[in-house]
């Protein structure tokens, strides 16, 4: 049971990054793709709350949900902006970086301390998406490569948010559990987004809703892609570490790989296959500590 959930946190992950991507293609602007997303979950999730007792809930659980669902809008602003400006095969390999954010995060404030095996897992996935790159002349020029790029740097800033966010995410899981934790998150998110959207593009959202008029079935699938995604998560943290259950995610680079040369005809595809599989032998080092 636990393989069919991770298996299909690691589809739906994908695939609402691919509809993402398509998305920005199409001219949306990023903070407008996250809003739509937001709307669509929260027209999923307002019948569930039928299905659970929101009163009963803990005031520790209310604090843990509302952070973790601000920095959690905030991360999936950066990861459209990033889908807008790289390929979806550097993009996805890159979430190597979510283990090694989440393991020193969750040392310093939920004691949760991997074996030394886990910390050599962490070092052979930070050196093969490193090698993700093109290589230079200067060892230096490698690195500059890796951090300069835009899109790149977005991405970071997304793994960062998310890393902080998976702490209160956590324990809002344990406080709440997972159907409560999806659904709070979803509708939290909304009103969040909809501030963003408000306040950096106002002049831009009728245009927007206009050109989402003509075709709204990519934004129904995402929306369902990410309420799928979300809860699949839930259900894996409430098993699992917080590094380790990350680590097991990691498993979707060489998916990100895969479709970003299917649909977008990514180049390099055997370089960062090459490295995908690198970082995955890391991933599983993690998981096997």
């Amino acid at each position: 049971m636990e393989a069919l959930v991770v298996l299909s946190r690691v589809l739906f992950s994908a695939y609402s990054n691919v509809f993402q991507k398509q998305l920005s293609h199409r001219g949306f602007e990023s903070l407008f793709i996250v809003f739509s997303s937001y709307l669509v979950l929260a027209v999923i999730c307002l019948p569930l709350l039928y299905l659970f007792d929101p009163s009963s809930l803990t005031l520790s659980f209310w604090t843990n949900i509302f952070f973790a669902a601000l920095l959690d809008m905030a991360g999936t602003v950066f990861l459209v902006m990033s889908l807008s400006k790289t390929d979806l095969s550097v993009f996805g390999p890159l979430n190597a970086y979510k283990v090694v954010v989440s393991m020193i995060l969750a040392m310093i404030f939920i004691g949760e301390v991997p074996n030394l095996q886990g910390f050599f897992g962490v070092a052979v996935i930070v050196a093969g998406s490193y090698f993700l790159f093109p290589a230079k002349t200067a060892q230096q020029s490698r690195i500059w490569t890796l951090f300069k790029d835009r899109g790149v740097q977005y991405r970071f800033l997304s793994i960062l948010l998310f890393s902080i966010g998976t702490l209160p995410l956590k324990t809002a899981v344990i406080a709440g559990g997972a159907l409560a934790t999806t659904v709070f998150w979803c509708l939290f998110g909304l009103p969040l987004a909809a501030m963003t959207q408000w306040f950096f593009i106002k002049g831009n959202i009728q245009k927007n809703f206009i050109k989402a008029r003509d075709d709204i079935r990519p934004f129904i699938y995402l929306g369902c892609l990410i309420f799928l995604m979300q809860y699949m998560t839930m259900l894996v943290f409430s098993q699992l570490l917080v590094a380790y259950s990350l680590a097991l995610f990691q498993l979707s680079m060489v998916l990100h790989v895969f479709l970003g040369y299917r649909i977008f005809n990514e180049k390099h595809v055997w370089r960062r296959l090459s490295a995908c599989l690198v970082m995955v032998a890391g991933s599983l080092l993690v998981l096997n500590a």
